[in-house]
């Protein structure tokens, strides 16, 4: 039930998988809609107070995109931070214009892909084991950012008595009993506890923060030289690869149809980030797109449909209206969670982001048999020999070496690219190599005194 073919079918399926989910599950909805919140909330805060986004608007316009997306999709795809860029705005203290151009320019490739087919292009010739590889790079990149950056900095009684190692060994505690008890509304606990004790420990004390007001930015060419050049050229393949290609893979992983609405295509994604951005970027909201990373998450605790993330869409938005007034005490609440909190939340979400690698040689989407309507049964799969087994893993683990080697999703991209088409190029060259063998003497021999004879008459 593709979109594109016919959208109204595809709309009356996502409203009432999202009404009837919600209905059946809200605890569980509630609960994985704050699944990717151990990676927005950080950014977001460290962007504030850089003054490199505005609070309000990023709020707000984000907000908007998780219903948009929860009700165009019915799936719970997130509506997260472009890293890249944050990382980038938050080391050089970006302005709001110069991040406000680093997000319109990764919009506006991505969209310019979109239209004229190239995404689609990539997606089809991109190899499954690679998109797998940067699947489990990705996660595995979300639990060392988290091990090095929340929890490594934290000793057994510090830096304060809320935040230290016994609060992450009981988060994990926690986190075990989800196997006993799966629809334990994890991340909703988690998240409250950390809002209490921030909210305790901060003594009163408020962040200095930008106006509350909603900029109208106007980035200058210059903005826009420094933003490419930087922030952007960092972001464009990883907006391509692991928030495009690799989430609507996973989307199909994760969340196959039926039951589930169809996963939005490549197209669909990139038309969605770049709408995202080309609208929210001019008002100083923070660049965002959709991450495999956080769709993970928000199905690790629970999340199956897109009522979730119109839960957290709407929270968002309500939260936009009130920071006109109080951008300081929401931004000292949210930079209060403790580290050990959200540590925790992101590597249970990278680890179960990093699970998806091991379908590689099962039910990966490339080895799914489909029925006339393009959709798949759940069972039947193409067989693959040994041969076939161990090369597809390792050009995942390849992949996955790469980048976690250099940071880098491209460098992975290429590099389990050139495992791939190393191996098909040594196959084709066996598959030559044994005809010569196979066939007779005399006509080795023969052919070889023709090829001699049209050099002679050369």
């Amino acid at each position: 039930m593709p979109l594109t073919i016919n959208p109204l079918r595809r709309f009356r399926h996502t409203y009432h998988h999202n009404v009837e989910t919600i209905k059946s599950q809200p605890l569980a909805e509630l609960s994985g809609s704050l699944g990717d919140l151990g990676t927005l909330l950080p950014l977001m805060t460290a962007l504030v107070l850089t003054n490199s986004i505005s609070l309000p608007s990023t709020l707000l316009f984000t907000g908007a995109a998780n219903i948009l997306t929860g009700i165009a999709f019915g799936l719970p795809l997130p509506v997260q931070p472009m890293k890249a860029i944050a990382a980038v705005a938050i080391a050089r203290k970006f302005s709001l214009e110069e991040n406000a151009a680093a997000g319109l320019v990764v919009a506006g490739l991505v969209g310019l892909f979109s239209v004229t087919g190239l995404i689609t292009w990539a997606n089809r010739v991109t190899p499954t084991p690679v998109v797998k590889g940067i699947q489990v790079g990705a996660g595995l990149s979300l639990c060392l950012s988290a091990g090095s950056k929340m929890l490594k900095p934290l000793s057994w009684t510090g830096p304060w008595w809320g935040d230290n190692l016994i609060w992450a060994v009981a988060a994990v505690v926690l986190l075990l009993g989800t196997f006993m008890y799966p629809r334990m509304p994890y991340a909703i606990i988690v998240f409250g506890v950390g809002i209490i004790l921030s909210i305790v420990g901060s003594n009163g004390e408020t962040s200095t923060v930008a106006s509350s007001a909603i900029p109208v930015v106007h980035p200058s060419g210059h903005d826009f030289w420094k933003a490419s050049t930087t922030a952007s050229l960092g972001q464009l393949p990883l907006t391509l690869l692991n928030s495009v290609i690799a989430a609507s893979a996973l989307a199909s992983d994760l969340l196959p149809s039926p039951p589930y609405p169809a996963a939005p295509t490549v197209t669909e994604l990139g038309f969605s980030v770049a709408i995202i951005n080309l609208v929210g970027c001019w008002f100083g909201a923070m660049p965002a797109c959709h991450g495999s990373g956080g769709l993970a998450g928000q199905y690790r605790f629970g999340a199956r449909s897109g009522s979730s993330i119109i839960f957290l869409g709407s929270i968002k938005f309500l939260l936009g209206i009130v920071a006109f007034w109080k951008s300081a005490a929401i931004v000292t609440i949210l930079a209060g969670i403790p580290k050990s909190l959200l540590g925790v939340l992101v590597i249970a979400a990278g680890v179960e982001l990093a699970k998806v690698g091991e379908s590689v040689n099962t039910n990966a989407r490339d080895l799914r048999i489909l029925d006339r309507d393009q959709s798949w049964d759940g069972k039947r799969v193409k067989e693959l020999d040994e041969r076939d087994r161990r090369e597809r893993w390792m050009v995942m683990v390849v992949t996955v070496a790469a980048l976690l080697t250099f940071s880098n999703d491209a460098v992975g991209f290429l590099t389990g690219l050139a495992w791939h088409w190393g191996f098909r190029a040594t196959r084709r060259l066996e598959d030559w190599r044994d005809g010569r063998a196979e066939r007779p003497f005399w006509r080795r021999v023969e052919h070889g005194r023709e090829e001699s004879s049209a050099l002679l008459q050369d």
